[in-house]
């Protein structure tokens, strides 16, 4: 698969919804995005909280401009404060380095990230990596 479809950008964000909503989680929102940074599908869950939409852009976004998932965003946040605080101020504000952006891959290599936002950073992620994988696709969380 050389680029991310609407299609499977959709059933990405099917099975990451069902996976919310199996495990009971608070309401998600879940932004997905191509390998270019722009935004395939965005859905949000009834009773979402204000902000969600763009927490989860950000966790993506991040994902996608340091090339490694959320998770690993957090442990270098904690690591070097100073160069993830630097890297966010060239990116106008834009990451957010806690769990729950993902990255797509296949055998071809980068094809977007997922972000996902509404419950625990954790379960985000748990989301995140379930609709990558029920698209066929690896998960790359960090």
């Amino acid at each position: 698969m050389a680029e991310l479809t609407l299609d499977v950008a959709r059933k990405i964000l099917d099975a990451a919804l069902a996976k919310g909503v199996e495990k009971k989680l608070k309401p998600l929102v879940i932004t997905i995005l191509d390998a270019r940074g722009c935004v395939k599908v965005t859905a949000a869950q009834d009773g979402t909280s204000l902000m969600r939409a763009e927490i989860a852009h950000g966790k993506a976004y991040g994902a996608l401009a340091l090339g490694m998932g959320s998770r690993a965003l957090f442990q270098r946040a904690q690591e070097q404060a100073y160069f993830v605080g630097a890297v966010n101020a060239l990116a106008q504000g834009r990451l957010v380095p806690v769990p729950g952006g993902v990255l797509i891959q296949d055998d071809g290599g980068l094809l977007g990230a997922v972000g996902v936002s509404g419950d625990t950073s954790d379960n985000d992620e748990i989301c995140a990596v379930a609709g990558i994988e029920a698209a066929g696709l690896k998960a790359n969380a960090g």
